[in-house]
């Protein structure tokens, strides 16, 4: 019986790896353990960046050939042209390894050889990528690679904006494949350190039982009123959000096993559709994990990723706090009832199983400490291992240890691909200057006004979400769009978490919106109304980076201000996540009427402005609306008890 981790990584894709057995199966399970060993073997001794770049790709394609089929819906044998493709991947990255030591010298003038097997490499790359999440961004890459290779031609048909000397296939070549500037980019190295190596931790904690442990302990935390059920779907969202990585997932994993239990409580399938997966998304916006493009902001920005994890504190806290409040308002409003659930009490389950949260809470200890990002999980998965044998039924002995080391070795497949491919984007627009480019157009549209400049990366960021993944759409965005943020004067920190959120927002924004369509596929609602109600409960996700780049107080969100602006910024938007939750949840300690609702609105949007002239005005306008609220509800309840 598959795992909840397989079920996970299966449904993530948009083409699910197929079932292998036989020879195949076990190329598959040795490829996959051996790639997981790998990447543990390279936090502990060095391995030169491009040789360990070009190695991990080599095994992750050959495995992407073997598990992910041609065509979507075809769940059949390999093939013979998978074969040839494994073999074509063999002799194309074997190739940078074998001869080293004079193929990094090449790349400015590239010979016949390095030339065939560098295309070759690059078709193999944007294959692995449509099998595994789609055609659309390894489209997207071609058309990159075309645009370097004619940018002379765009001056001919009145595109001069865009248009620039043009390379030849050699140069583009070279760069793709024979230096660190395209495949085997920043955006690869992220999937083969640290994504591969939470894909490890998230696999060994689903082995050991965590996962379905996590679930119990937020069923007995949440308590067992109305709001109950919704809370806990919540809470489990963000504590599996450490197993795996992807907010569809989480929303799929959450779905199958809550959903019954929202359903008795009298939630409607589009209620608990939207709770599913805002609870589902806030897995990749939370530390200790974030998503995959948290990662690459360390690297882009050349800080640390506990740095980032700081960052990222209080905006998801705000996150959580939003869906608390829309979910008590959902449950007042709908007259939702506790349900009773088979299960341990809390305390029993927390000294029985509360182990499992030690090595959650030892990754940002070990950082703290002073450790890598890198050294911190390592060590935080050894640690798990080890205490998976205070009960025998978690021990994660030699077959199950085996196991996790394969699913965690598959796990990062669709990431490793996905990141090829966006270096070679990145390739492009770095090697044509594009990026400073894309950054002019936008400053210039905006006529060097701040607000418009935020909300056109804003839009371009949500545009790019609807066409590629949440971490290709990251990349892509902080070599083009960052530049124009940080043009007009905000910090580059506050300008890439900027772009990260609207990127991750990208899975609940239509017309694609991959975890509302997935809840409502689960709980069988309504696609758009599932949507359109998760846009509700994560409502202050897309206001949030506003506050951090219209105002330089509004970096007390991402704590980068003295102490006295992070506490009063932080509590003022806290209050404005309060007043948006009357607004859009309708209720406060009754049924909230449309006036009430609209200066609530109003109060909330001017409270996430970080300045003291609307945070007064803010505070005032919600305290009124607070103040007339109760008046109204005191006298309608004094009306009907006469």
């Amino acid at each position: 019986m598959p795992t909840e981790l397989q079920a996970i990584q299966e449904l993530d894709a948009e083409a699910p790896a197929r079932a292998v057995s036989g020879f195949a199966g076990r190329v598959v399970a040795i490829l996959s353990i051996g790639l997981s060993l790998y990447a543990l073997y390279w936090v502990i001794e060095i391995v030169q960046p491009q040789i360990y770049r070009v190695s991990f790709l080599l095994i992750a394609l050959v495995l992407t050939f073997l598990l992910y089929p041609a065509r979507r819906g075809t769940k059949g044998r390999v093939s013979p042209i998978d074969w040839l493709l494994v073999g074509a991947t063999i002799a194309t990255l074997a190739w940078p390894l074998v001869d080293f030591d004079r193929f990094i010298y090449r790349a400015a003038t590239p010979g016949t050889l390095d030339l065939v097997l560098g295309a070759i490499a690059t078709a193999l790359v944007l294959d692995a990528t449509r099998r595994t999440v789609g055609w659309i961004l390894p489209a997207t890459a071609a058309a990159f690679i075309a645009y370097g290779h004619g940018g002379a031609f765009l001056d001919r048909v009145g595109l001069e904006l865009f248009a620039h000397r043009g390379y030849g296939l050699d140069r583009l070549i070279g760069t793709l494949y024979m230096t660190l500037e395209g495949i085997f980019g920043v955006p690869l190295d992220v999937a083969a350190t640290y994504i591969v190596l939470f894909t490890i931790y998230g696999a060994v904690l689903e082995e050991s039982g965590a996962g379905r442990f996590f679930l119990d302990w937020s069923m007995a935390a949440m308590g067992r009123s109305g709001s109950g059920p919704g809370r806990t779907v919540t809470v489990a969202g963000f504590l599996l959000g450490t197993v795996s990585g992807s907010g569809v997932a989480t929303t799929v994993m959450l779905g199958a096993v809550a959903w019954p239990m929202l359903r008795r409580a009298g939630y409607t399938a589009e209620v608990g559709g939207a709770i599913l997966s805002a609870g589902g998304i806030g897995a990749i916006l939370s530390p200790p994990t974030l998503g995959a493009a948290a990662f690459l902001i360390a690297e882009f920005l050349n800080i640390s990723y506990l740095h980032v994890l700081v960052m990222a504190s209080i905006p998801t806290l705000l996150y959580y706090l939003s869906i608390f409040l829309m979910i008590e308002a959902d449950s007042r409003r709908m007259k939702t009832h506790a349900v009773e659930v088979r299960s341990a009490s809390l305390a029993r389950l927390t000294f029985t199983y509360g182990y499992h949260f030690t090595s959650l809470v030892a990754i940002a200890a070990f950082m703290v400490l002073g450790m890598s990002a890198f050294k911190a999980v390592f060590w935080a998965t050894m640690l798990a291992i080890a205490l998976s044998f205070i009960r025998r039924e978690t021990a994660l002995g030699p077959r199950k240890l085996m196991r996790a080391l394969e699913h965690g070795g598959r796990g990062v497949l669709a990431v490793a691909a996905t990141t090829a491919t966006a270096g070679i984007i990145v390739g492009i627009v770095t090697l044509t200057g594009l990026g400073l480019k894309i950054a002019g157009i936008i400053v210039t549209l905006a006529g060097g006004s701040l607000f418009l400049t935020v909300l056109y990366a804003a839009v371009a960021v949500w545009l790019l979400g609807l066409a590629v993944p949440v971490t290709a759409s990251y990349i892509i965005a902080a070599v083009m769009i960052a530049p124009a943020l940080t043009h007009v004067g905000i910090a580059p920190v506050a300008a890439h978490m900027f772009i990260f959120y609207y990127a991750v927002l990208s899975e609940v924004s239509p017309p694609t919106a991959l975890s509302p369509f997935a809840a409502a596929a689960l709980t069988g609602a309504n696609p758009f109304r599932t949507m359109m109600l998760t846009w509700k409960y994560t409502l202050p996700a897309f206001l949030v980076p506003f506050v951090f780049t219209l105002s330089k107080d509004g970096m007390g969100i991402l704590l980068q201000a003295p102490l006295v602006d992070v506490v009063w910024t932080s509590l003022t938007a806290g209050i404005g996540v309060g007043a948006l939750a009357v607004a859009f949840g309708g209720w406060l300690k009754g049924s909230a009427n449309t006036a009430e609702r609209l200066m609530a609105g109003a109060a909330g949007l001017l409270l996430f402005y970080a300045s003291r002239v609307t945070d007064v005005v803010g505070l005032v306008l919600f305290a009124i609306v607070t103040v007339a609220h109760a008046v109204r509800i005191g006298r309608l309840r004094a009306a009907a008890a006469g």
